[in-house]
């Protein structure tokens, strides 16, 4: 009996998955490595469409929660607009603009630098913080290990072959 149960789960398991092929409706590739691109690509895509949806009810973009994820990470302390590009996943993002928008939220504040007047820094408001705080429960909630369809074993093992891919 319980044999058969898992048969049962295995196979609802594989008619739940849907696999490249059939998402983009093309049955060969140029070759593996052309798949792994496509996939990756896609299933970064739906990575970013969802967390764009949970980040919707917070009125914020995926690219000013991160400004604001690494100015709670280094408060107290401030960060310039240099700093927050390099530190951002997303390098193409205009960091000067996104900030500005932020500002214009009440989320993050300019400080001129007292040692060099040249210098901005930027800040995390406290309507800030609990902004990223309670964004990032809602994000922690739907990318934890029981909504993920991978086992943490596989999910390691994920990690590290897109350490590799990245080099």
């Amino acid at each position: 009996m319980l044999q058969h149960l898992m048969y049962i789960h295995i196979f609802v398991m594989k008619l739940e998955l849907m696999k490249i092929e059939e998402e983009l409706q093309q049955k060969k590739f140029k070759n593996e490595f052309h798949k792994v691109h496509l996939n990756v690509v896609l299933t970064a895509t739906k990575f970013t469409q969802k967390t764009n949806g949970l980040l919707k009810p917070f009125n914020i973009s995926w690219q000013q929660f991160n400004i604001l994820r690494i100015l709670k990470g280094k408060h107290p302390e401030p960060a310039t607009v240099k700093e927050l590009t390099e530190k951002m996943i997303d390098k193409m993002s205009n960091s000067s603009r996104l900030v500005e928008k932020l500002v214009q939220k009440g989320l993050v504040e300019r400080q001129s630098c007292s040692k060099d007047r040249r210098r901005v820094d930027i800040v995390i408001t406290r309507a800030g913080m609990t902004l990223v705080n309670n964004a990032s429960e809602a994000l922690d909630q739907e990318f934890e290990e029981n909504n993920m369809p991978l086992t943490k074993k596989e999910a390691i093992q994920l990690n590290n072959l897109l350490d590799k891919i990245r080099g």
